[in-house]
């Protein structure tokens, strides 16, 4: 069985569990398994979030903390500066061959860092995704929705259209969430006049994302995991 297992590091409210529950909703559309769950302790605003998405070619089973990924999405610079994670070193059992996409502008990593993950060949991603999330999305709460199109446009993991379809359920319908995920869909939700209007400059954001991952990983010799 081929899977990639994806372990999303960043703050409360930044939407980490939305991203990882939008993989698995988009992974499904494009006939795939998948399983995404949340890690966090106190559900507040600048508190370290984890979640975990598992897609594969096969029905998945397992659940919980997701030790051993393949592709790593840090959606915060403190997760590495301040080691905000429940993760540390955030790479942390990272692959061989494996992928960490950061939203940053600039080199967060120190040389050991680098030295680590160029040994086990792993690439990694400075992705300005909050300020991509502003340009397009026009809003900080986008910052997900940038880095979700950059992992999408590195691995292929899946479609666009998939994830169209994943937005418009998760956002577009009645969806039911709980606790600080609901809190932060309705943030979202009152940044527009009409969820027309978000379900577009979501997508817009996650589009261009996917565009920037996807120009990058031209520039590479990447070995990731297919599914």
């Amino acid at each position: 069985m081929s899977r990639m297992n994806i372990r999303i590091s960043g703050l409360g409210g930044q939407g980490a569990v939305t991203a990882a529950h939008l993989l698995a909703m988009a992974a499904n559309n494009d006939k795939k398994f998948s399983i995404s769950n949340p890690f966090f302790g106190a559900e507040k605003r600048g508190a370290p979030a984890e979640s975990y998405c598992r897609i594969g070619s096969e029905r998945i089973y397992d659940r919980g903390e997701l030790v051993f990924p393949d592709v790593i999405m840090v959606f915060h610079p403190q997760v590495i500066t301040m080691q905000k994670s429940y993760t540390a070193p955030f790479y942390s059992g990272v692959k061989e061959n494996g992928l960490v996409i950061i939203n940053t502008s600039a080199d967060l990593l120190s040389d050991e860092d680098h030295k680590i993950l160029e040994d086990l060949n792993v690439a990694v991603l400075n992705h300005d995704a909050t300020k991509l999330a502003l340009e397009v999305g026009k809003t900080e709460l986008s910052t997900n929705m940038a880095m979700i199109g950059a992992c999408m446009g590195v691995t292929n993991i899946v479609s666009l259209k998939a994830m169209e379809v994943a937005l418009q359920d998760r956002f577009g319908k009645k969806y039911v969430a709980s606790g600080g995920t609901a809190t932060l869909d309705e943030a979202i939700k009152k940044k527009y006049a009409k969820k027309e209007q978000l379900l577009k400059a979501n997508m817009d954001t996650i589009i261009k994302g996917h565009e920037i991952g996807k120009e990058w990983a031209k520039t590479k010799d990447l070995q990731l995991v297919e599914v």
